[in-house]
């Protein structure tokens, strides 16, 4: 999330907090993410993405899996970004989700998303994404719905080693949640992050190191009722060509 707004930081895992962030590409890049939630293999989460640049507008490709065998959800969507002018970019992508719990039900949905970001100055991003704002039933019942969620995010560059990042989010029939943290790179090789969510009181942080081409990120989360959440992050991302 915090590099999503970030025009020096801009990674793999960007477009998915807001599409139009693929825009900031320049090469392609790829990644892989694995969580145990709350420290229980039944919440497992994992998630991949790449990224593909190309002349006519930058494309984004996602995945996601949640749960275990009595009951997962996956998710994938196909994202574009394309810059319009020097300080404004769009994005928009379409995702398949779908449910299963065996021997009872599953069901699947297409939602969509939109998102923008505008460069303020050379240290100010901020941005808007709407995800699913037109609903979408999962079951044939029609009594399951996925949830509409819109996002405001905003980044803050100080410095070519800092990011300072917030972004409001409200999701249908929840309250606001907001995201806070500051990520700061060491050295061209070592960077940590670290921040807050207040929906549910949860701190979260992380620390990596990049060889080369390669990024390896570890990161926690915290719940107080629910306990801790780690995670691993790897990404491949080249270094960006010269104009």
């Amino acid at each position: 999330m915090l590099n999503s707004y970030s025009q020096k930081h801009n990674d793999a895992f960007s477009f998915t907090h807001n599409t139009a962030a693929l825009a900031f590409a320049k090469t392609f890049s790829a990644g892989a993410l694995a969580e145990t939630r709350y420290m229980l293999k039944e919440t497992n989460y994992y998630s991949g993405v790449a990224v593909v640049p190309t002349e006519l507008g930058n494309f984004g490709v996602e995945a996601g899996y949640f749960g275990y065998k009595n009951f997962n959800e996956y998710q994938i969507g196909l994202a574009y970004a394309r810059s319009l002018g020097s300080s404004f970019s769009l994005g928009a992508g379409f995702n398949y989700y779908s449910y299963r719990v065996p021997a009872y039900q599953q069901g699947g949905a297409v939602t969509f998303q939109i998102g923008a970001i505008a460069r303020i100055s050379d240290q100010l991003t901020a941005g808007i994404e709407i995800y699913n704002p037109v609903g979408g039933y999962i079951s044939k019942s029609e009594d399951e719905k996925l949830a509409s969620n819109y996002r405001l995010g905003i980044g803050y560059e100080p410095t070519e080693n800092v990011i300072v990042s917030a972004t409001i989010e409200k999701e249908e029939n929840k309250d606001i949640n907001v995201t806070a943290g500051v990520f700061y790179q060491f050295d061209e090789r070592f960077f940590a992050r670290a921040g807050m969510q207040s929906l549910t009181k949860s701190p979260f942080g992380a620390a990596g190191v990049s060889f080369d081409e390669i990024r390896l990120d570890l990161s926690v989360s915290y719940h107080q009722q629910l306990g801790f959440s780690p995670g691993i992050m790897v990404i491949y991302q080249p270094a960006k060509k010269k104009k």
